[in-house]
């Protein structure tokens, strides 16, 4: 019955007078060879959007998008494809699961506007290269290769026929905000690979930023890009504010961002940081007041204060949330109650999380440290289980110590859920009564953490 209705609107939708508004795309198509019951499509603009399409028996799927967005991802398996689908549009995909890239036909109204984002994907590939080489370039060079890209995206843009004037606009727009990212990202991943995280550009490299409007609503909605540049340069004045008046980051940034006057650019950044941030906060009551008072999405509002009435329930001295069940590698079943009457020290990790083994060395020391002390050093690993081996072998191949346990339903599972983990590697310090000292605990790395365990009567 569903299909039936989706069919008569995309006709009718097909028959609309310009006067007509429709507040939704038609999304449909047919998928060989996929082993996925259902496809998930998320929007570009907010990624925790998403919608979940059943797919048939003989791989046909049709369903509209109603999102507030015009671009989209859609993920089936490990195929991702990117979408434009602007209301009252229609995007038909067909493809081979099993060899996507030379099978891909995109169609529909919207298909020659997809299929030149398809070509671009590909096109910048093959300019690119290896993104390791790329930034471990000099200056000089590094420019001219990121420019080639833009001539190359530019290029293609103009050779593709049929793609309306007012997107033309605003992709040629975008693709300059590509490389202007690209210098902006420049300082952080050259560092990085060249493992001198003080590395500085010469002065004037990055002067074609200098000046850029941060409050451009319309490119604001179209290129991710220019939301990167936009949040990018509010950290910096963040940093600054942060120096200046000594207060904490996420603060000094929500400060920032209630500076903009545009509501939708606002609104849109002070919810991409509290869906997170309000999580990790150390001011939990400063930081909620500031996003509340500002904030003007009615739907964003909702949702954080949601969060923020659940992380008050992690305050210190509530009782802990429990999990029972979970896999320790050494052998049997255990229990968070199994515990009681030990300081426990939780870390939560995957072995795909590149941060989280970055702590390990740090961990070690700590351990080592507070060793025969009365305090468990616990890691929960929330890989999936088809990474169970992985988990397994890790344990071995980097001697890891404590109690090493695998959650039970890795992100999903309730004990992760409840204290609210949206991010990893994420530690929580709990007391010999099960109850809450900290839940959002020091890292190894941060000296504060020993401070933290000099002051438990161990």
């Amino acid at each position: 019955m569903k299909k039936i209705w989706l069919l008569i609107a995309f006709i009718s939708m097909s028959a609309c007078t310009p006067e007509k508004k429709t507040d939704y795309a038609i999304i449909s198509g047919k998928i060989e060879n996929s082993e996925a019951k259902k496809l998930t499509v998320y929007s570009q603009f907010d990624t925790s959007k998403k919608l979940e399409i059943v797919v048939a028996e003989d791989g046909t799927f049709i369903d509209t998008l109603k999102m507030d967005s015009d671009f989209y991802f859609l993920q089936e398996g490990k195929n991702m494809t990117d979408l434009y689908a602007p209301n009252g549009s229609d995007a038909r995909i067909v493809y081979n699961s099993k060899k996507k890239d030379s099978t891909l036909i995109l169609s529909g109204s919207a298909g020659t506007i997809n299929n030149y984002l398809f070509n671009k994907s590909r096109a910048r590939g093959v300019v690119a290269g290896d993104q390791k080489e790329m930034f471990l370039k000099n200056e000089e060079d590094f420019k001219t290769h990121i420019l080639n890209i833009k001539t190359a995206e530019e290029d293609l843009l103009y050779r593709t026929t049929g793609i309306p004037e007012d997107f033309k606009i605003n992709e040629k727009k975008n693709i300059n905000y590509s490389y202007l990212a690209a210098l902006n990202n420049y300082k952080p991943y050259h560092g990085y690979y060249l493992k001198d995280r003080s590395f500085e550009p010469s002065e004037g490299f990055l002067s074609e930023l200098k000046g850029i409007a941060l409050e451009n609503e319309t490119d604001f909605l179209f290129s991710e890009n220019y939301r990167a540049i936009v949040s990018s340069v509010l950290r910096s004045k963040s940093d600054d504010l942060v120096a200046k008046d000594s207060i904490e980051d996420d603060i000094a940034y929500l400060k920032t961002i209630v500076a903009v006057k545009n509501e939708v650019i606002k609104n849109k950044l002070l919810y991409d940081d509290a869906r997170y941030g309000i999580t990790y906060t150390d001011n939990l009551e400063g930081y909620y007041l500031l996003f509340s008072k500002n904030s003007t999405n009615e739907k964003n509002n909702k949702k954080i204060t949601k969060d923020y009435n659940n992380l008050k329930s992690l305050a210190k001295g509530s009782p802990s949330p429990s999990f029972t069940g979970y896999e320790d590698n050494a052998g049997g079943l255990k229990s968070l109650e199994d515990l009681k009457g030990k300081y426990v020290y939780i870390d939560v990790w995957a072995t795909w999380c590149g941060p989280c083994i970055a702590e390990i060395p740090s961990l070690k020391k700590v351990e080592e440290a507070f060793h025969g002390k009365n305090i468990q050093f616990l890691s929960i690993s929330i890989d999936a289980e088809k990474d169970h081996d992985k988990w397994k072998k890790m344990i071995i191949d980097k001697e890891l110590g404590g109690m090493q346990l695998m959650a039970d339903n890795n992100w999903e599972s309730q004990f992760i859920e409840d204290f609210m983990i949206k991010g990893i590697p994420r530690f929580i310090l709990i007391d010999p009564k099960g109850n809450i000292i900290d839940a959002n605990a020091p890292r190894p790395s941060d000296k504060k953490l020993i401070k933290t365990l000099n002051g438990l009567n161990l």
